[in-house]
């Protein structure tokens, strides 16, 4: 940071900690603002209080009374944020702003030894003001920031158009020739299925739902999901089931394209994400597949767990009637995204299965993704290792290793785990289980949605890999790299489990 002007008067924000007074050149200040929802990123510094959007714009937000080596504030309703403009982005929470003052160059005191600097500040001077003579200290706020965020001072942050995202995507790769992958949901009871290829995202069911006129109970209304309408047909509808008495919040929405129509399928939950053996994959009985029923709408049977789970997958071209499918058509022809449409589908598209954690949502890799599950009842714990090594299980013959991502990322233990799954992810060199508390959406982006992490640290750099930021959602996702999930004293366990899993097998 450049020194105190050696001329004229200086204006100062200044702000509280606590009782104390400190202060920031206003030219170094871009605006304040209330604090903003926070997306928190695991593993980082206990400054960082998480990342922001700000207008379209991923921002850090850096706790002061951290920074300092203070406790943390009890609560954040009160402080507000100050937006630095240092050259690098950066907001900083202090628990209240005072005022702006001026001062001149002979006011401000500047010897260090009449400082009284305290703990871990760092100032470039301090000046009284007003009539009972405060003191505010004049922070340098830049070597602070240096000092708890390693990379904050290697220039400017590297756009991720190829680096970043190429890393997530080839992390792990499924195998195509023995394996589908496929997303599963309930309706009314029973578990049905679409192929990943044909999904373009999973959403949670709209609160706002615009009704159509002089539909059937198929057409449930349309809704508006980022600045595109989407129109919403009920699976029970078209799989003739009896409708719904009433929406939940349990329900989710199946977003697929047939043809040039995205088309919403409401199914009562999602269920996982599984690769099926094609081995176990079987056409529909012809007796069945002559129907003209719902029966007609599956394409094929999934036999998992040894036959005694049975996933029907429905075949998207054949859910429509041709009346409904001229509707949608026509719905769409008004809409302004066709454009948009047809160049996205020249780039690059990445899809992520998103999880959460409290409040947090974390985005995989799909291409690292190896199934979605129930936590099993029973996981053997195994003696003298970390304490987020919940133990192994025994999946389908295999035993896999099992992570508390809550433990793994220090997060207090939740009360209820009915909601909770197991993420089995593949790298190149492990395969492991990852207990979260649910599994929200499998999300389609293109690059140029996908924006580079804060680079703050290089623990945050190697495991947050990129950032969605949906603005008009008010969400953010982080985007994490599956073979930093796991530190190398964890690599290691899992390195001994496979080693005796291979001499059990010999």
């Amino acid at each position: 940071m450049e020194p105190l002007a050696q001329t004229s008067a200086t204006r100062f924000l200044t702000f509280r900690i606590e009782e104390q007074l400190y202060a920031l050149r206003a030219a170094d200040v871009a605006e304040v603002i209330r604090v903003p929802a926070m997306a928190r990123v695991p593993q980082g510094p206990p400054a960082l209080l998480g990342i922001a959007n700000l207008r379209g714009s991923v921002l850090p937000v850096a706790g002061l009374r951290e920074l300092l080596g203070r406790k943390a504030a009890p609560g954040l309703s009160s402080a507000r944020a100050i937006v630095l403009d240092i050259g690098a982005p950066v907001a900083l929470v202090v628990d209240a702003v005072a005022a702006l003052e001026s001062s001149t160059v002979d006011q401000i005191e500047t010897r260090q030894k009449e400082l009284s600097a305290e703990g871990a500040e760092k100032l470039l001077g301090a000046f009284a003001f007003g009539a009972t003579k405060q003191v505010a200290k004049i922070l340098d706020i830049k070597s602070l920031l240096e000092a708890a965020f390693a990379n904050l001072s290697r220039g400017k942050r590297v756009e991720p158009k190829v680096g970043a995202v190429t890393r997530l995507t080839q992390a792990g790769t499924l195998s195509t020739t023995d394996a589908q992958l496929l997303v599963t949901f309930e309706v009314a009871g029973q578990e049905f299925a679409l192929p990943l290829d044909v999904v373009q995202e999973i959403i949670p069911s709209p609160a706002a739902i615009t009704a159509v006129s002089r539909s059937d109970d198929v057409v449930l209304g349309i809704t508006s999901v980022r600045d595109t309408l989407l129109p919403l047909l009920s699976l029970r509808g078209l799989l003739g089931f009896l409708a719904a008495r009433e929406l939940n919040d349990r329900e989710k929405v199946v977003v697929v394209k047939v043809g040039n129509t995205q088309v919403g399928l409401v199914a009562d939950r999602a269920r996982a994400i599984i690769a099926a053996d094609l081995d176990l994959v079987d056409p529909v009985p012809p007796v069945l597949a002559a129907r003209t029923g719902g029966e007609s709408r599956i394409r094929a049977v999934y036999r998992g767990e040894e036959g005694r789970r049975l996933i029907s997958i429905l075949s998207p071209e054949q859910l429509f009637r041709e009346d409904v499918m001229q509707r949608l058509t026509a719905s769409h022809s008004t809409q302004k995204t066709q454009t948009v449409e047809t160049e996205s589908r020249s780039q690059q598209e990445f899809i992520f299965l998103v999880f959460r954690l409290g409040d947090d949502e974390f985005g995989l890799p799909i291409d690292t993704v190896v199934e979605v599950a129930q936590v099993p009842e029973h996981i053997t714990r195994v003696p003298k290792t970390p304490k987020f090594l919940e133990g192994v299980v025994n999946l389908r013959g295999e035993v896999l290793p099992v992570v508390d991502q809550r433990r793994r990322f220090d997060l207090p233990q939740l009360d209820n785990t009915e909601g909770r799954r197991l993420v089995v992810i593949k790298t190149e060199r492990h395969r492991a289980g990852l207990i979260v508390d649910s599994v929200s959406d499998v999300l389609r982006t293109h690059e140029e949605n996908i924006e580079p992490p804060p680079q703050l640290t290089d623990n945050v750099s190697r495991l947050v890999r990129g950032v969605i930021n949906l603005e008009k959602a008010s969400r953010i996702v982080l985007l994490l790299d599956p073979t930093e999930l796991l530190t190398r004293a964890e690599q290691g366990l899992l390195d001994t489990f496979q080693a005796k899993s291979a001499k059990a097998d010999a």
